[in-house]
Formats: structure tokens, sequence, C-alpha cells
């Protein structure tokens, strides 16, 4: 028996890092899972994204589990696609209770770059870490309260959304910012959503070992910026997480294990945010 047994997971930026290893944790844990990725480059983003074929191997890897899995294209930028994608997958599985909100990028940069760049990098990062979070709980809202089996929500943030950084371009500037706002989303819903026992919780990873941290735009921009590494390390002796552990932490907010926590930001940062 599983701790998600009968439940169905809905994950975005589900083909490759984080979401790829919380689609197969929560389906380890008996969970069916629709996933949706954009599985198409952002020109604002330095570095690229997920491919259908990483989306096709995410579903590989949930069956394996034994579980079923509906993932289809999808950007969290538009709500309609977003929409139709979960529709889909509640048709099919019957019902929706634990929403993982985790699509994101990371634009960065180095010295100074055009005014329209830095203009496109704030624009997309918004767009995908804020509006999207937005579009994917209203989504699955009408799925959620209708169905009057409470449910669990988990938005994930940053450790940048608990504390200052980001620098002085629009990229890194846009990330914090809209990491922040998905606090206060959070916040607003956890409250709202209560007489529903619906939960709603926000995670707070620090640099996870994925293509957002690891690529070479991140590189050299930590190469042009030392002081930004070393504000950048983490108290315990670990240089980044494992997609892995960031996962076990949505596993048990999205379980009974959790049943009374709402409205939490729960850091997974190796002590981070307290050394700031």
């Amino acid at each position: 028996m599983g701790r998600l047994d009968g439940k169905v997971a809905f994950i975005t930026g589900v083909a490759r890092g984080q979401g790829r290893s919380h689609a197969v944790r929560l389906a380890s844990e008996g969970a069916d899972i629709i996933g949706i990725d954009i599985c198409e480059d952002i020109p604002a983003n330095g570095y690229p994204m997920a491919t259908r074929d990483e989306l096709d191997e995410t579903v590989k890897l949930v069956e394996a589990q034994d579980r079923r899995i509906i993932a289809s294209v999808a950007d969290v930028r538009d709500y309609a696609q977003v929409s139709a994608a979960l529709d889909a997958g509640v048709a099919e599985f019957g019902h929706l209770d634990i929403v993982s909100a985790n699509a994101g990028i990371a634009p960065t940069s180095f010295g100074m770059i055009p005014i329209e760049e830095e203009l496109a990098q704030w624009t997309a990062v918004v767009d995908v870490n804020l509006t999207g979070t937005f579009h994917t709980v209203r989504a699955a809202l009408p799925h959620l309260i209708q169905g009057g089996r409470g449910g669990a929500i988990i938005l994930t943030s940053s450790s940048a959304g608990l504390v200052g950084f980001g620098g002085l371009q629009g990229g890194g500037l846009g990330y914090g910012a809209a990491k922040h706002g998905v606090v206060g989303l959070m916040r607003s819903l956890a409250n709202s959503l209560a007489e529903y026992n619906i939960r709603v919780n926000t995670v707070h990873p620090t640099a996870v070992r994925t293509m957002m941290a690891v690529n070479p735009e991140m590189t050299a921009f930590l190469q042009a910026n030392p002081q930004a590494g070393a504000h950048l390390q983490n108290p315990m002796p670990v240089d980044m997480l494992e997609p892995e552990e960031i996962s076990a932490a949505i596993a048990f907010l999205a379980s009974d294990d959790a049943k009374h926590i709402t409205g939490v930001t729960l850091p997974v940062d190796a002590g981070f945010v307290n050394k700031v």
C-alpha cells in the first residue's frame, strides 16, 4: 500500500528534472499522473528546454512504477492549453487530488545586455514562473472543488522566494519577484480553499542538479560573478540537492501525513535561507 494509492496528480514541467522526479516519486507512492511540458525552447531563456523525447522517457519511467500517466505538450503560459490537457486527463482518470505546479525557468546574463533582451527575460520568467503557476492552479480548481475529495496543491517556489537576491538584471530580478509572488498566491489560496479541505503549500529548494542550475549560461554567469557563487553556497556541506530530495518533500505534502499542514513555506535548502 502506498501513501497515494487511488490519487491522481497533475504535474507541470514533467519532461525532465524536478518534474520528472516528482512524477516518478508520486507514482511509486501509488498515484496516477497527468503531466505537461512545453517541449520547446523559449528564446529569452538561455538554456534548452525539454524535448518530446524526454517527455516520452518520463512516461516510460512512470509506467515502470506500474502506474498510468497521460502526458501531453502544453505551455503553462497559455491557459487554454493547460486547461485542455488537464481536462483530458481528469476525463480519463475520473478525478484530481494533487497539483504540483513545478514548471519554471531561470534566465541569466552577465555584463551589459540590450534593454530589449533584459525586458524579454523579465517577461518570460514572470510569465512562466508566476502566471504559469496561476494558470495551473486555476485550471485545477474546478476539479478539486467539485470533486469534493479535498486535495493538496504544492507550488514550487525557491530559496529566492524567501530572501532577496537576483542581481540587477531582468532575468534574475524577474525570477526572484516571481518566486516571491508564488508565496503570495499560496497564502491567499490556502485561506480561500481551507473550507474545501484543500491544502496549499510552497516548497523552496536551494540549487538542484538540473538543467536550470547546470548549464553553460549559468556557469558563465558564476565565473563572471564569483561573489555571487560564494553567496549561493549552502551552509551544509552539499553543493546542490538532487531532484529526488525535493520530490520527497512533494510526496509528504501531497500525502495524508500532512493532512493538517497548509499555508506553509517549506525550505528544502541545506540551510540556505537560514544563513541570510
